[in-house]
């Protein structure tokens, strides 16, 4: 659990979390989480599903923690993954708790990441793991996350989605682990959740020795000193950050509204760029009415802004 700030002016509670246990009648679950939000005026997502629990809500503090309050108190949640932040307004309009097959998406409904999940590793630990020459390290997010940052000498399996890890898993992983002659693998991602489940499917496919890095990259760089890191770059994150440093200092990233993809300071300077509708990437796969269109949402979240507000067009989701 990380408190970001602990002691706050601003009003609104964020909590981020997720859990692999098993939810016996998922929509049971959906129906009391959505009463409980809505009874406190909670906003938000929460993915409920047989494999667990996935989301973020925000709210003020004493209605956020009856949610969580009520999550704690379902068989095999008396504990979650975790993270709490503070915003001045609220950053989600309404709340959705939605029944899915799978909390985070991996196409492998017949894992079972409560009990098949691979070794958890501190970030205190991680260095000394991922330095060893007999530890194969392995990137379980997606190409544009790889991009901007990653840990030394990790393997990027440039994918698209997640997905299409298992794909890439059978077809180039399995080789490559061989190859290396690696005595274990280890796997990280943003918070946590991708490289559990990641390490389930390795397990599931035969590999035993199997680690991943506790609580993601952002625990790891809100815990590791810069000096002692060997984490390079930035960490793409799923909000209107965009991209963290250590200490979970905003980076020098914004999003590109026209693909949702991170762009640095050089993707600004392209005379493709244009702020709100389009980037490098995507500027010659959109037409004049959808140009228009993502300047006219620019426009409006310019003005929600300034208003204080937070346009929903801002939203975003892992």
């Amino acid at each position: 659990m990380t408190d970001i700030q602990t002691s706050p002016d601003h009003a609104v509670r964020v909590a981020a979390l997720y859990r692999f246990a098993p939810v016996a009648d998922p929509v049971a679950v959906r129906d009391a989480l959505q009463a409980v939000c809505d009874a406190g005026e909670v906003r938000g997502t929460l993915l409920v599903a047989p494999e667990g629990l996935n989301g973020t809500i925000a709210g003020l503090e004493a209605a956020v923690e009856a949610v969580l309050s009520t999550i704690h108190a379902m068989p095999g949640f008396e504990t979650l993954e975790l993270k709490y932040a503070w915003t001045d307004a609220l950053p989600f309009h309404r709340m959705k708790v939605r029944v899915k097959r799978e909390i985070v998406t991996m196409g492998q409904p017949d894992l079972d990441p409560a009990r098949q999940a691979g070794v958890y590793v501190s970030p205190t630990d991680w260095n000394a793991l991922i330095a060893d020459p007999q530890t194969l390290v392995i990137d379980t997010r997606n190409d544009y996350e790889g991009e901007i940052g990653a840990f030394e000498g990790a393997i990027q399996p440039n994918t698209r989605s997640f997905r299409d890890f298992p794909d890439w898993f059978r077809s180039e992983g399995r080789a490559l682990l061989e190859q290396s002659g690696a005595k274990r693998v280890a796997m990280y991602c943003t918070g946590g959740i991708r490289c559990e489940k990641s390490t389930a499917f390795l397990k599931a496919e035969g590999v035993e020795n199997v680690h991943h890095l506790e609580g993601g990259i952002l625990r790891y760089l809100e815990t590791v000193d810069e000096d002692d890191s060997l984490w390079r770059g930035e960490c793409f994150v799923f909000d209107e950050r965009v991209s963290v440093g250590h200490g979970l200092s905003q980076g020098p990233h914004t999003l590109c509204r026209g693909c949702r993809l991170p762009v640095d300071d050089a993707g600004r300077a392209s005379p493709h760029y244009v702020e709100g509708v389009c980037c490098e990437r995507c500027h010659d796969t959109r037409d004049d009415a959808q140009r228009e269109r993502y300047a006219e949402r620019h426009r409006q979240m310019e003005i929600a802004r300034k208003r204080g507000d937070i346009h929903l067009g801002t939203a975003r989701k892992d």
